[in-house]
């Protein structure tokens, strides 16, 4: 008996979360993207230290949901798995470019400044929306991740150079090894991608007094 895949389109509710309100005070918008196993509703606090007037943090949720451990409590969520891989990066691309449509439609956005972080998996699903729908953005910050080595850098290296890219890696962080930034190190040098590296002490998480030292000191707000 022969098993055929059929690939189907539906409607399907999706979220994202803010701070702050899409008004002409508005002179920086983050788009912030939350790692493997967690919730945008929560991990968007991260950045209420950036809660000013000029200042509109968009977190989308990614559309996997799982419980952690078992089969109640607690709820995480990943972008993507290797099952339908690139049918769940079309969704989540799809996802978060209707979120950028519809924040431009409140704000002008190309008369702000447009800053994008992603934390773990979020760097790769940010950097895929980006190398899809290469949208002018001031700043890509790479926390606890790198780039997704399954894009074209090459052929847009003037594009991706010119998003100030900042890779933010802890010393202690146990997903990326000095072995394995070496090795990311290498790749982004063979695509001719300009990044600044910034390290701290500390683990595989963005904590607050991280965020505020580092990302500030490059004036990213």
């Amino acid at each position: 008996m022969n098993i055929i895949e059929n690939k189907i389109y539906t409607t399907k509710s999706a979220y994202y979360y803010s701070i702050g309100l899409p008004t002409n005070k508005i002179k920086n918008i983050w788009f912030v993207f939350h790692g493997y196993g967690e919730l945008a509703k929560d991990f968007i606090k991260n950045f209420e230290i950036l809660k000013k007037d000029e200042n509109l943090i968009i977190a989308p949720q990614a559309l996997n949901k799982f419980y952690l451990r078992g089969f109640s409590g607690k709820i995480g969520s990943t972008w993507m798995t290797k099952e339908n891989r690139e049918s769940e990066i079309e969704d989540y691309v799809n996802l978060i470019e209707n979120i950028y449509n519809e924040i431009s439609k409140k704000i002008e956005l190309s008369k702000i400044k447009m800053n994008v972080l992603g934390f773990s998996q979020g760097g790769h699903t940010a950097s895929r929306w980006l190398g899809k729908n290469p949208h002018p953005i001031n700043r890509l910050i790479l926390w606890g991740s790198s780039l997704p080595h399954d894009i074209s850098y090459l052929s847009s290296l003037s594009y991706w150079n010119d998003l100030n890219i900042k890779i933010v890696i802890g010393n202690e962080d146990r997903f990326i090894t000095k072995e394995k930034l070496d090795e990311e190190l290498i790749f982004l040098k063979s695509q001719k991608i300009n990044y600044e590296l910034i390290s701290y002490e500390g683990i595989h998480k963005i904590d607050e007094k991280i965020l505020k030292k580092y990302i500030r000191t490059i004036k990213v707000s």
